[in-house]
């Protein structure tokens, strides 16, 4: 966004499409904080409550975010009529993505407030001494690193390409990752960077190294939201086949698949449990329901391709029916 610094910017807007992943992770948030509210033996007497932010993937939004956290009361939080309607804010849940998360810990940090993150992987957030209120529920990247290095070994891939995110996450990952290699004998022909905010010229660049490249292996520690930019401008024109390596972020999204080139692509995912009745928390989703939430309104219309408004919940309702059959 560019400023002129003559009149106040316009408020930050997300725009795109919505995260699946991230809109899963914040029902299942709902979700446990309601099986806590409901019981009468984990916080007896103490109710739970919450406000929902969408940091758009943006640095700001998620630095504007902290700085509203930090303000202790001004959130308004979703506890129903028994409960007061602002508190002190006690804990922050996220962000999802190591730059944001290091943001927030930079504001929200001085304050003791503990912020803990279901994605944020960067090995450099395990430093105490930096951050001694972070904690998360998904493991270092630095486990990740020497698992691929293990994994390339394997197969006997020596020659390999490597890119990357010029981001914490993509930075250290990485690091992390060539150094593992090297101690496994393993040869790197380039090593490239970019970002989402780079002009499409960087990401060209890019793209054509890996097209002119003779490694036949890429190795790449990227989010969702810059492989899916890098995967497009490589689409653009004919690329010799590659096997892809990928970092936990991208190479578990199932929005991937829609890139043929990337039929074989291989990386780590995080093991999986079964919540008990998470499934039927997330499937029961009527349209008054859905209609209380700007996110899971988005979500449904995206979803089912309709407009949910009153002469046509019955449309909406309909599609759910047929898509939520075939599902399960």
């Amino acid at each position: 966004m560019d400023h002129n610094y003559t009149t106040i910017p316009e408020p930050i807007s997300c725009a795109g499409s919505i995260n699946s992943r991230g809109l899963r992770s914040s029902r299942a948030m709902v979700f446990a904080i309601e099986q806590i509210n409901n019981s009468t033996e984990l916080l007896p007497g103490i109710k739970l409550g919450y406000e929902i932010y969408d940091s758009c993937d943006s640095l700001s939004v998620a630095v504007h975010v902290a700085f509203q956290l930090s303000g202790g009361l001004d959130p308004v939080f979703n506890t129903g009529d028994k409960c007061s309607k602002s508190g002190m804010v006690m804990g922050v849940v996220g962000a999802s993505e190591s730059t944001s998360t290091i943001s927030m810990l930079r504001i929200i940090g001085p304050f003791n407030i503990p912020q803990v993150s279901h994605f944020a992987t960067c090995a450099c957030l395990s430093d105490k001494q930096q951050y001694p209120s972070f904690f998360r529920t998904i493991p270092s990247d630095q486990f990740q690193a020497d698992a691929l290095a293990k994994l390339v070994k394997h197969f006997g891939w020596t020659w390999i390409g490597a890119v990357r995110s010029d981001s914490d996450y993509g930075n250290n990952g990485m690091a992390s990752f060539l150094h593992a290699a090297r101690k496994e004998g393993i040869c790197v022909e380039y090593s490239e960077s970019f970002s989402r905010t780079h002009p499409r010229s960087r990401i060209q660049r890019v793209a054509d190294v890996i097209r002119r490249s003779t490694a036949k292996v890429v190795v790449a520690f990227i989010p969702t939201g810059d492989m899916r930019i890098l995967l497009e401008e490589l689409s653009r024109k004919p690329s010799p086949p590659r096997q892809w390596i990928g970092s936990e972020a991208w190479v578990t999204d199932r929005d991937m698949l829609r890139f043929s080139f990337l039929a074989g692509a291989i990386g780590f995912g995080i093991e999986k449990s079964v919540i008990p009745g998470l499934r039927d928390f997330l499937l029961d989703l009527s349209p008054s329901k859905v209609a209380e939430s700007p996110l899971l309104t988005m979500f449904w219309e995206e979803a089912f391709n309709c407009r949910l408004v009153k002469s046509e919940k019955e449309l909406c309702q309909f599609y759910t029916y047929m898509i939520l059959t075939v599902v399960s």
